[in-house]
């Protein structure tokens, strides 16, 4: 993946920087599950992890995951099934799948965006704003992996719980930073690393509500970051 600027601006520069490169992502994803994909040239593996990841994410949030059919997935990526199967086995493979590339995706540029930042503020706004921006450009699989996450099996269960774990922990982190530099009041931080989370994930998974407000990611995370600032002084 190319390096990019880790200055978050608006959603629209961000959008650009990350601009969530599909072959980047599902390259890694296929370096990683060699032993599940029977595809040797990595062009070809990449190129369809692609459209098999589109037409899954497209067709969880227009039908629900467990709704849909493997041969739906066919009709939709214009794979045929025993391409598919070259992929995956089931349906537990195809989550697999599609929870990596999140995961990927989601720590990557987290950390990749507030690396630069030392000051604790603007540390903390770049960690949000990265986020949101983040869940906006890829809302179809932050919803599908939340609404999905009780009916994961067992491994991917627990890969997720961890994945969640870890995004706490680094906001967590950098309250724990900043109040150890004085840049924060002191606070129960890991209560209030769990309920930025929640003021996050309200924003893909009542996405409507706040686009019949005319609210934008970047007003959100304003909001948040002002009232952050206001509970941390």
């Amino acid at each position: 993946m190319t390096t990019m600027n880790t200055a978050v601006t608006e959603y629209d520069a961000f959008r650009v920087q990350v601009s969530v490169s599909k072959d980047d992502i599902c390259r890694e994803l296929y370096r990683q599950n060699k032993t599940m994909i029977r595809i040797k040239k990595e062009a070809v593996a990449v190129r369809n992890l692609v459209r098999i990841i589109d037409s899954t994410l497209k067709l969880a949030n227009s039908k629900g995951f467990r709704a849909m059919t493997l041969r739906d997935l066919c009709a939709d990526s214009g794979l045929s099934m025993g391409g598919l199967y070259a992929y995956i086995k089931n349906k537990d493979d195809l989550i697999h799948l599609i929870q990596g590339h999140g995961f990927i995706l989601t720590r990557r540029t987290l950390l990749d965006f507030i690396a630069p930042e030392t000051d604790p503020h603007k540390r903390l706004f770049a960690a949000v704003k990265a986020h949101l921006y983040l869940s906006e450009l890829m809302r179809a699989w932050f919803y599908f992996s939340f609404m999905e996450a009780k009916s994961l099996p067992a491994s991917e269960k627990k890969d997720a719980i961890a994945i969640e774990q870890e995004i706490d922990d680094i906001f967590h982190e950098i309250l724990e930073y900043g109040i150890k530099e004085g840049a924060f009041r002191p606070v129960e931080s890991r209560v209030l690393s769990a309920m930025i989370k929640a003021l996050l994930q309200d924003w893909y998974l009542k996405r409507r509500k706040y686009r019949d407000s005319d609210i934008s990611v970047e007003q959100y995370a304003a909001t948040v970051r002002d009232l952050l600032e206001r509970y941390l002084a």
